[in-house]
């Protein structure tokens, strides 16, 4: 009776409440900290984790390994944002790799990939070839190439939005073969790429209803008879 009683009143708070606290916590470092606080803390961390559809480390200083552990934790995730910003979160293939296997990877339907120029073809394959729910995805300010395009229009069929902007190193053919195989795609941003203005005439040769971003001074943007 006397150890209830002297059990600090923070430690009688259940699991699930807990939870509930941490899950409105956004800083990942506050996250951490309290994951070492105690056992019962940890698993409300761990909990709370589960229960987020929406992830962003935007802004954020991660790496490979604390980035995949993360989105390991949250299998209820339907959003992913892991772009580059000023303070520098910037992730390699093998991290890409490492959170192709966290188990909400196949539930995903957005994706944003955008600025990570230590990612190549290699690691955007191996995480799209499993993100097969994927409806937006934006791998803008990259140096992917052909290649990650014909991974993502094999194995994204339900692709509606894809964003390329600065992607100098795809090419006519990679953008022809994403839209014929992504029929449901809608839009696409090809701000800064270097294709000619045929490339366009043709994407809508073979997708009439396709918006391309941005608007090419003299591009029809209606259907194509």
């Amino acid at each position: 009776m006397g150890e209830v009683e002297d059990e600090p009143q923070i430690e009688r708070l259940p699991v699930d409440l807990l939870s509930h606290i941490f899950f409105l916590i956004s800083s990942f470092t506050d996250l951490a900290q309290a994951s070492c606080v105690c056992k019962k803390w940890r698993q409300g961390v761990k909990q709370s984790m589960g229960r987020r559809e929406s992830l962003s480390f935007s802004g954020w200083k991660m790496d490979d390994d604390s980035t995949a552990r993360v989105v390991s934790l949250a299998y209820s995730l339907k959003e992913l944002d892991i772009s580059r910003s000023r303070w520098g979160c910037q992730i390699s293939d093998n991290g890409l790799y490492k959170i192709s296997l966290a188990k909400c990877i196949p539930n995903l339907s957005s994706i944003s990939l955008w600025g990570m120029t230590g990612i190549t073809d290699k690691g955007v394959g191996q995480l799209v070839s499993r993100g097969t729910s994927l409806q937006h995805l934006n791998i803008g300010g990259t140096f992917i190439t052909d290649e990650s395009l014909y991974a993502i229009a094999n194995s994204c069929p339900h692709l509606k939005t894809i964003g390329l902007w600065s992607c100098r190193h795809v090419t006519e053919n990679g953008l022809l073969f994403l839209v014929n195989k992504c029929r449901k795609l809608q839009s696409i941003n090809v701000w800064g790429t270097r294709v000619p203005m045929d490339c366009y005439i043709g994407l809508l040769a073979i997708s009439p209803a396709l918006q391309i971003k941005p608007n090419v001074h003299g591009l029809p943007m209606w259907p194509i008879q």
